[in-house]
This record gives structure tokens, C-alpha cells and sequence, in this order.
């Protein structure tokens, strides 16, 4: 991260942000609600290559998980292992398994220290694209969620090795992850139902990789709130 990235480093500003079990709860409930305001712009996303239910099953299973966040167990490891079990039995089609997978080895990764550092958390996010994976078969260009993950992790990544401070490192994930969203249009997809299109497929933005941005902007805007 040059000087002409605009961002600041941790160091200049005192101690480092810290991650904690209060913090991931509320990006969390950032994140169902933007799941409740762009349900329909995520239908009509996968209305183009899919089942025209994305948003649908995303708002409504992460509905679910924001009410259990109230009975949270302790610990960050153990609040994200809870995300993940309410999202593999609450969010429909294939976007349960793959959110919930990524939550439960985030979970695992990063354990339950009370507090974390953004490299500790970085290390997390890489093994919960490690399980999605794993679950999806996904590689680079397949035109899903990990073509957006996989970029924003590391510009989150990036960020975190320069020791920059935690909402200036969430937004480096965001927009490496907005970047990889739109690059999913010229994509033609060679996972799941969008597959079937062949060519057709070219042309249209990925509904995966649209909500998969949109953990690095609900990070962002819990840390504006």
C-alpha cells in the first residue's frame, strides 16, 4: 500500500483497532440488513442466470441469524460458529452452505480470544474462502461469490500487513471486492445454475459475488456507526 493509497497507519494513530465478539455481532446485523435492502436487486440479479430467489433466501435466512445474535454465545469463534449453523439451516439454495461454511471456518480459524488483531482476522477470512473451496469447487473466473471474495480478502489482507487501521483496512476489502463483483459480468460461468447458459451467461452480474461484496460494506458501515 503506496502513499497514494490514502490510507493511514494504525501506528500513527495510537493503539490498533481490535476485533472482538461485540464487533463481528454488529457487522453481522450490518449485513442482514443490507440483505433486507438489496433483496430485490439481488432477485432481479439472479432472475438473468438463476432461480430469481437470492435475495430472497438471503434476507429471510439472515433474519434468522440477527434474532439469535441476541442469545450469542461468548467468545468470537464461538459467535461465528453460531452464524454459520443458523445460515446452513435457515438461508436456502446454494448460498447456504457456501455463507455458512465460510462462517464456521472463519469461526474456527480465529478461535475465541476476546480480542483480535486484522491479521489474526485475516488469516480467518482466507480460511473461510478455504471452505467455500472446498464445498464449491470454486476457482478464479467461475463467476460466483468467490470472485468477489477472494480479491477483497486480500486487499483486506494488504491492508491488514501495512498495519493500517481497521476501517481503512475494511475498505480496501471493499473495494477489492466491488472490483471482483463487476469484473463477474464479461465472466461466463462455469458453476451452477447460471452454467447451464453457456454464452447467455456473459453479460450479467454475478448475485453471489453481489452479496459476497457486501460483508466488506457492512463491515464498513458498522465501524462508521
Amino acid at each position: 500500500m503506496g502513499e497514494s493509497s490514502g490510507l493511514r497507519p494504525a501506528a500513527s494513530l495510537g493503539a490498533p483497532d481490535r476485533i472482538t465478539a461485540g464487533f463481528l455481532t454488529g457487522w453481522i446485523r450490518e449485513f442482514s440488513e443490507l440483505m433486507q435492502t438489496h433483496r430485490d436487486r439481488l432477485n432481479a440479479l439472479d432472475a438473468a442466470i438463476g432461480d430469481a430467489d437470492h435475495g430472497t433466501n438471503l434476507a429471510r435466512g439472515f433474519a434468522v441469524v440477527a434474532a439469535g445474535l441476541d442469545q450469542a454465545p461468548d467468545g468470537p469463534g464461538n459467535l461465528l460458529a453460531q452464524v454459520g449453523r443458523t445460515v446452513v439451516g435457515s438461508v436456502g439454495g446454494a448460498a447456504g452452505p457456501l455463507f455458512g461454511t465460510f462462517f464456521l471456518r472463519l469461526g474456527d480459524a480465529i478461535g475465541n480470544d476476546p480480542e483480535l488483531d486484522c491479521r489474526d482476522f485475516t488469516a480467518g477470512l482466507r480460511a473461510g474462502l478455504g471452505g467455500i473451496v472446498a464445498r464449491g469447487s470454486a476457482e478464479p473466473g467461475d463467476k460466483t461469490l468467490y470472485d468477489a471474495l477472494a480479491p477483497g480478502i486480500e486487499a483486506f489482507a494488504a491492508a491488514a500487513a501495512g498495519l493500517y487501521d481497521l476501517p481503512e483496512v475494511f475498505t480496501a476489502g471493499r473495494l477489492g471486492a466491488e472490483r471482483g463483483r463487476d469484473a463477474t459480468i464479461d465472466m461466463l460461468a462455469r458453476k451452477g445454475r447460471a452454467s447451464y447458459l453457456g454464452e447467455r451467461s456473459v453479460g450479467h452480474q454475478d448475485p453471489g459475488a453481489t452479496s459476497a461484496a457486501l460483508l466488506f460494506t457492512a463491515g464498513c458501515r458498522r465501524l462508521s456507526a
